[in-house]
């Protein structure tokens, strides 16, 4: 069941975001709703993997100290939220 989410962000970021999502082909809604999930899910067993991502699967080996969320996390943001 879905439910209304009301939040304060800046707007600059909610415009870039917007576009972001716009330009992957998805609502904002859809992609806060997946960045929440991922956030949200502590078993990998639960987060959707797509197929391109099945296809990269054993195709690089990380070093075993890495810390994914971290590194995504910074990953995006310099991405997207410069």
């Amino acid at each position: 069941m879905n439910s209304k989410l009301t939040l304060t962000i800046d707007r600059n970021i909610i415009f870039r975001a917007n576009n972001f999502a716009q330009q992957k082909g998805r609502s904002l809604s859809d992609l806060i709703e997946s960045l929440l999930k991922l956030v949200a899910t502590e078993s990998k067993e639960e987060i959707e993997i797509t197929s391109k991502v099945k296809n990269l699967m054993g195709s690089f080996s990380a070093p075993k100290n890495i810390d994914y969320k971290k590194e995504l996390s910074k990953s995006i943001s310099k991405k997207h939220l410069k």
